[in-house]
Parts: structure tokens; sequence; C-alpha cells
């Protein structure tokens, strides 16, 4: 379980029969504290980078933005490949279960009556 900020947008990609993935880094922060003695601990941030599919990667696409706090729950993976000068890289990643937007939604002042004449809300507007 993770509560970060997400680094970047999305990154999604398409394979077959319109099945998604999405991939973005996600910075979970370590609040600072001072010891008795007055030492001064400062904060850590650890980076981890988050992989999303089907369903949930089409909503990381279309929610999910830079600077989003977001709750992740999943599994921890590790892989490694070579990379072009033929070095062995290790990457860890976050196979994502579950995902909660944290961040409110901005109040965009929408109003059905001004969008569409007969005063009915829009059905396709996010939440």
């Amino acid at each position: 379980m993770l509560i970060g900020n997400v680094g970047k947008e999305p990154e999604v990609k398409y394979y077959e029969a319109d099945q998604a993935v999405a991939t973005f880094p996600l910075a979970t922060t370590e609040k600072g504290y001072t010891l008795p003695n007055g030492t001064v601990v400062p904060d850590r941030t650890d980076w981890h980078n988050v992989v999303l599919w089907r369903g949930l990667a089409k909503i990381a696409e279309r929610y999910i933005h830079k600077g989003d706090k977001v709750y992740i729950e999943g599994k921890v993976r590790y892989r490694s490949y070579d990379d072009q000068k033929g070095v062995r890289r290790f990457v860890t990643e976050i196979y994502g279960d579950n995902l909660e937007l944290l961040t409110p939604k901005p109040a965009t002042g929408y109003k059905p009556e001004a969008n569409n004449k007969e005063g009915v809300e829009d059905p396709t507007m996010p939440f």
C-alpha cells in the first residue's frame, strides 16, 4: 500500500483488443523530525515505478495527472533486462490492483443549463 504524488503524466500504451497498460512514477515521503538531542532528520522521498493494467490503466489515462495524490494497493515485482550496451539492469515495479484518487476534483463551475438547452446534466461528465 502506497500513498504518494504522481511524478509525471501516465504513459499509456494500448495493445491487442483495446487492452491498456499505464506506467508512471510515484513519490512517497517520510516526514523529517528532530531528535531530543537536537539532531534534525530531513524528509526522505522514495520513488516507485507504478504499472496499471486494463481498466485501471484507462482510469489513469483519463483522471491521473502530474502532482495528483493517489493511493495504490498492489504487488512488488522485480525484473531485469540488458540495455543497449549489454549491461544488466534491474527494475522494481508496483503492479497496482487497486487505485484511489485522493486529490480533490477541482471546482469547474459546471452548470448544466449553460451547456445544454434542456438543463439536463451531461452524463458524459466525469464523476
